[in-house]
């Protein structure tokens, strides 16, 4: 994937201690350590599965050797505090969740999560001076003001909460950090939650599937490499306050994104139905590198493109099933 040389770079030099990426197993997780590993910043990687299946689609085995992985759970404030002491880490991006579906399932596990683990990693930032966090926040948050027109959702509720933890973290003890929302992230590794089925598509056209999109309509399209880069970036300084960010990438429609993996594949037998998805998706990313400084972009057709092929040899290689 030549995305990671040529848009989503890291510069070693914005960083002099090792930067721990929670959640390192899934999609935006697997790309951050990509981009940082690429780039020679030491990587701690905390996530509650010991295998590395998303980061092997990504990296190579020799740069997965490089990765200091930790495997533990994230609501456990004990083990998140060894963690960030033992490396002695300077920067944190926090991805570590339970998606929507998730949450829904399992509401408790979901608040522990996303609300509890979230509150261990401000909280060994906080004892052990860590001034440099980016953790992530979602689209979904606008769903949970009572009169939003927004889908509600328990996970857009708990990302919310986490967004007002961390202005208290920073109002009573000065602990900056950057929320970013992040709208649909498709690409390689994004294979759970409800948006992810826009990769999924892009998946079924390498292996020459019919699939059904079900949603339709307006949508953000911001590529995995894109999310983490601009994770990276949100930690590639200190920071003297906390906020929070909508990050889309790039905003157009279901239909005209599959018309852009036919294009890419003819007879493709990609389609989508039902309604659009009620979040909103506002080509607001000025706002947040505005404010991160600059992190790479890429268009719809060339994110696709890199993600079409990507899937083509991985099916070769019986790395990724065809079966969705």
């Amino acid at each position: 994937m030549d995305s990671l040389d040529r848009l989503f770079r890291a510069d070693a030099r914005d960083f002099d201690r090792p930067v721990l990426v929670t959640g390192a197993g899934g999609c935006i997780g697997s790309w951050a350590l990509a981009i940082l590993v690429r780039a020679g910043v030491p990587a701690v990687a905390f996530d509650l599965d010991a295998r590395s299946h998303r980061p092997g689609l990504i990296m190579s085995a020799g740069e997965l050797a490089r990765v200091t992985w930790e495997q533990g759970d994230i609501a456990d404030a004990e083990a998140v505090e060894r963690v960030v002491a033992a490396h002695g880490i300077g920067a944190i991006i926090h991805l570590a969740a339970l998606q929507v579906p998730f949450c829904k399932a399992d509401p408790v596990a979901g608040a522990r999560v996303n609300v509890v683990g979230t509150a261990a990693v401000f909280e060994a930032a906080r004892r052990h001076g860590v001034r440099r966090i980016a953790y992530a926040s979602s689209v979904a948050a606008h769903g949970a003001p009572a009169d939003s027109p927004w889908l509600a959702t328990l996970y857009g509720a708990y990302k919310a909460c986490d967004e007002a933890m961390a202005r208290v973290y920073w109002t009573d003890w000065g602990v900056p950090s950057v929320g970013l929302r992040p709208g649909v992230v498709y690409g390689v590794g994004r294979d759970q939650g409800m948006s992810s089925k826009t990769t999924v598509a892009i998946l079924a056209a390498a292996a020459g599937r019919e699939y059904v999109v079900p949603f339709t309509g307006a949508n953000s399209y911001l590529y995995a490499g894109e999310a983490a880069a601009a994770f990276i970036q949100a930690i590639s300084a200190d920071r003297e306050d906390a906020t929070a960010f909508d990050c889309n990438g790039t905003c157009t429609t279901v239909e005209e994104a599959l018309e852009i993996l036919r294009r890419l594949a003819p007879g493709a037998r990609v389609s989508a139905s039902g309604e659009p998805m009620p979040l909103p998706f506002d080509n607001r990313d000025a706002l947040l590198r505005a404010h991160i400084g600059d992190y790479g972009c890429i268009s719809v057709e060339e994110g696709t493109a890199e993600t079409f092929r990507a899937f083509q040899v991985l099916l070769q290689q019986g790395r990724v099933s065809p079966e969705f």
